[in-house]
């Protein structure tokens, strides 16, 4: 994507074969990038949400590899890493997904062999997901030129967090059709959540669709549902942290509120993924899918420009209060409209998914 003229991808190599990744807790404010030169930068960055979105840790962690490769390419070195940077974030199945693809590329090989193939594969599997992003944005842009011909003005659109290319290497899931369907000439507005607590929406989704020049508007987190009722919603479209075998979704919390005033309106809720989301281990995501717990310093204190410009955290609940944080939440299936993948629209069920994706393609 362009920011200032300029194409970026969240993570890329320098002409000095440094790793680099934009520093995400710095936006909206400003676009400043992070150098990693070791496997513990990595999973510093994944654990710190210097970069985050499912993809984009993904793809974190098999540079956070490569870098370990690069340093020490033993067998205790690799191990080490695999769990070091396993250990970062829990709900993110691309994490462990990226980890394992790199486990089993590199193990086979004699140690002389690895650093240079690491870093081939890493390389490797951010060119895929960037080709993967651009496939889920053409599978769903047929959906919002469906949609947007049933009606006349804006097509309207609520996404909720950010899965953007912020939170991929390049396109993104749930906005790559918006991108697309923008670039094509439709007439489209998306509503973004502001997403607490940790502001997602607002600070990163709403950054991006600037930039782009995709007309958004920022709204409070239980707004959603208000705007259903008052037929200012067409569609809903949202990504994917993990999805189970039977088309449960774990995304960031607030969704699953979403997704039931959604069909509580008679409103289409769609969810853009990656194949590298799908846990197919797992059935039932709402008593099996490990929910991140994080800090409660996020839900107790707010960052963001004071009058004179400068960058603080204000505590914003009453003294002496608890806070609790998870990070995710849990949509089932039959809330769900449909899956938008890099192969198709398909249901949100078991035997959508497993017409898409064969057994033996499933890792």
């Amino acid at each position: 994507m362009q920011i200032g003229g300029r194409p970026y991808r969240t993570i890329w190599e320098d002409e000095r074969r440094h790793v680099v990744v934009i520093d995400q807790t710095k936006l909206p404010f400003a676009f400043e990038t992070v150098t990693l030169n070791t496997s513990a930068d990595a999973a510093r960055a994944i654990k710190d949400m210097i970069v985050r979105g499912a993809p984009l840790i993904g793809a974190t962690a098999a540079w956070g590899v490569a870098l370990a490769m690069r340093d020490d390419p033993s067998d205790a070195a690799l191990a080490y890493a695999l769990a070091s940077l396993g250990a970062t974030r829990p709900t993110a199945v691309n994490l462990h997904w990226a980890l394992r693809r790199m486990q089993t590329v590199l193990l086979p090989l004699p140690p002389a062999q690895r650093a240079e193939r690491a870093r081939t594969e890493a390389l490797n599997l951010c060119d895929e997901d960037a080709a993967t992003c651009r496939a889920i944005g053409e599978q769903g842009l047929p959906l919002l030129h469906k949609a947007a011909a049933r009606k006349s003005g804006p097509l309207n659109i609520l996404t909720h967090c950010n899965a953007g290319w912020l939170a991929c290497v390049d396109y993104g899931t749930a906005l790559a059709p918006i991108y697309l369907a923008h670039d094509a000439g439709l007439d489209v507005h998306v509503w973004v959540d502001e997403t607490r607590p940790r502001n997602q929406g607002a600070s990163l989704t709403a950054y991006e669709l600037g930039a782009h020049g995709v007309k958004h508007t920022v709204i409070a987190d239980n707004a959603g549902g208000h705007l259903m009722q008052h037929g200012q919603v067409d569609l809903c479209i949202v990504g994917s942290d993990r999805t189970t075998a039977r088309g449960d979704v774990a995304n960031k919390i607030g969704t699953y509120l979403k997704a039931l005033a959604a069909f509580d309106n008679r409103v289409p809720f769609y969810v853009a993924l990656p194949f590298s989301t799908i846990d197919w281990s797992l059935g039932d995501g709402v008593q099996d899918i490990p929910i991140e717990e994080r800090a409660a310093s996020e839900v107790t204190h707010m960052t963001g420009l004071d009058a004179d410009d400068h960058l603080r955290a204000v505590r914003i609940v009453a003294p002496g209060s608890q806070a609790a944080n998870p990070a995710f939440d849990v949509t089932p299936a039959r809330l769900v409209t449909a899956l938008i993948t890099e192969r198709g629209v398909t249901p949100a069920t078991a035997e959508g998914l497993a017409a898409l994706y064969p057994q033996a393609e499933r890792i």
